[in-house]
């Protein structure tokens, strides 16, 4: 396996709990996939955010860049991916994302159920109406698959936080660059375009990962001590 991670010192503003941050996004991260090689794109890093990272990954992990979005920066992410051979495992990561114990393990029992796509991130807007329009009278239509350590679920999106096989991203490359081609990755209508041609993506119950918006965090885990663990 393999993590592309992307990190920088501008992007969208979001409203995030106090834990969600730079540092403690990427401690989390090197602690969970710690036997695993990593790269970094480090956009528009300051000295700080710099010395940050060089506390966790080594500076030839990292590509310094000054893209300025998150398009751009993830076709970087996906140049690289395309380099490997067919078989490896990519996560890609962005860096305001926990995760819990036992991710990368995870990870490699859905590619054993024959999942297209992984996310770990089960994301609430799956559970509300009017947000997501698969969703009605709470939940959208799925199938559920169990793994040695928890249930997963078919759906029908997820963000730019996502697993897959180097294979797979070739298959799919035409329709990963047709949404990342201006300066914010059109996300939702990715999944949906990928959903169309059939590739499968899952995410377990409930999730190993969450996005770090404060408004969408993945229910029923308590991640301040997740954070927390970090420092454990």
């Amino acid at each position: 396996m393999r993590i592309i991670y992307r990190i920088s010192d501008t992007g969208y503003n979001k409203v995030k709990p106090d834990y969600i941050t730079n540092e403690n996004c990427l401690a989390n991260a090197t602690k969970e996939f710690d036997d695993v090689i990593w790269s970094v794109i480090a956009d528009n890093v300051s000295s700080d955010t710099n010395d940050m990272i060089q506390k966790y990954v080594t500076r030839d992990c990292i590509l310094y860049t000054e893209k300025g979005n998150g398009a751009a920066t993830f076709n970087l992410a996906l140049d690289e991916a395309l380099t490997y051979e067919d078989d490896e495992t990519i996560y890609f990561i962005e860096n305001d994302y926990l995760h819990k114990p036992g991710s990368q393990k995870t990870i490699q029992e859905a590619f054993e159920l024959g999942a297209d796509f992984v996310s770990l991130y089960d994301h609430p807007d799956k559970y509300v109406d009017g947000v997501n329009h698969y969703v009605e009278e709470g939940g959208e239509i799925t199938k559920v698959f169990l793994s040695k350590s928890c249930h997963w679920k078919l759906t029908n999106s997820t963000t730019m936080t996502f697993a897959a096989k180097v294979g797979t991203l070739k298959k799919y490359e035409s329709i990963l660059r047709k949404y990342t081609s201006t300066t914010h990755p059109d996300d939702f209508k990715m999944w949906v375009e990928l959903r169309k041609q059939e590739a499968s993506l899952i995410t377990p119950l409930p999730g190993y990962a969450t996005h770090g918006e404060t408004a969408w965090l993945s229910p029923l885990n308590n991640w301040k001590k997740t954070s927390i663990w970090n420092k454990i």
